[in-house]
């Protein structure tokens, strides 16, 4: 008889996003550092045509910084509350992504993310030089894009990350994600060798959504797989067991993000989840080994650059 482990896999949302700057070099080594099976990481588009790490369209006070025009008289200056696809990528590496700047005062990450000035907005290329080094790890590239951008250009996006992926020959280790689902059906076409993660929240499962890719909302785990994904990702609060379990039975895995409570994880891992996305690795390694699940593997700074 072949016995079988269980596991949960754990995925750095945005690399450790309650403990470094997200979405950062310096917060995928520290990911790497704690142990994780994947790193999330969301991408965009800059106007000429760089495939760049940020999470929203727009360039956010929050997390970004202005610290100088790309070259003087520079009439895009200032930067923040500038649209990704509008801006150069030698106007986006003049952004500051070490500090967090938040909005309100009850920012959780504030209190728990370590600072790092100076640290820049890193290209997907970076990113995978990076990665290419922790084998065994999976890149979860998230590809911002909404229902109103035309089709062609959510065809052209996917294309432009699925050149980086394999340039690096990391596409079987990438799953491209989206809650577009029209970029996974480009994925399909561009990356065929890599995972497709349907994206699932409360405002994409409304009646008449635009985000399925003209898929219906009241079966999840049929519509994502009849789009071709391979892997189901709901929120939170969407994933019940009998979410789970539909999914289950048409062989889709379920990740479900984003989880950062430990009451909120061991709900999750007794619902047989395949894989939580966290912005605190630590507190899931601990969690996961408190039920005697596998670890991944954690990579020293050494072993990073020695590899």
């Amino acid at each position: 008889m072949i016995s079988t482990v269980r596991t949960v896999e754990v995925h750095g949302h945005r690399g450790a996003r309650g403990l470094r700057p997200e979405n950062t070099l310096p917060g995928f080594v520290h990911a790497l550092e704690l142990g994780v099976d994947a790193v999330e990481l969301d991408v965009g588009l800059s106007a000429d045509g760089v495939v760049v790490l940020n999470h929203d369209q727009v360039v956010s006070p929050v997390n970004l910084s202005d610290t100088g025009p790309a070259r003087p008289g520079d009439p895009m200056y200032p930067y923040v509350g500038k649209a990704i696809r509008d801006l150069r990528l030698d106007q986006l590496t003049t952004l500051d992504a070490g500090v967090r700047r938040p909005v309100s005062d009850d920012d959780p990450f504030v209190l728990t993310q370590l600072p790092l000035p100076g640290t820049a907005i890193p290209t997907l290329a970076e990113a995978c030089a990076l990665l290419s080094r922790a084998p065994g790890v999976d890149l979860a590239v998230e590809l911002k894009t909404d229902p109103d951008w035309p089709d062609a250009d959510v065809a052209f996006f996917a294309a432009a990350v699925a050149e980086v992926l394999g340039a690096f020959d990391l596409t079987r280790r990438s799953r491209m994600l989206a809650f577009d689902w029209r970029v996974l059906v480009e994925a399909r076409r561009y990356a065929p060798d890599a995972g497709r993660v349907a994206l699932v929240e409360t405002k994409t499962l409304v009646p008449g959504t635009r985000w399925l890719a003209g898929a219906e909302p009241g079966d999840p785990a049929r519509a994502a797989l009849d789009v071709g994904a391979t892997v189901l990702s709901p929120e939170r609060v969407l994933t019940t067991p009998e979410l789970i379990d539909a999914a289950h039975s048409l062989a889709l895995p379920v990740v479900v993000w984003t989880v950062n409570e430990p009451a909120d994880m061991e709900r999750l891992v007794a619902c047989e989840v395949d894989a939580i996305v966290t912005d605190y690795p630590d507190r899931l390694r601990t969690v996961l080994a408190a039920h005697g699940l596998p670890l991944p593997r954690p990579f020293t700074r050494t072993l990073l650059q020695r590899l």
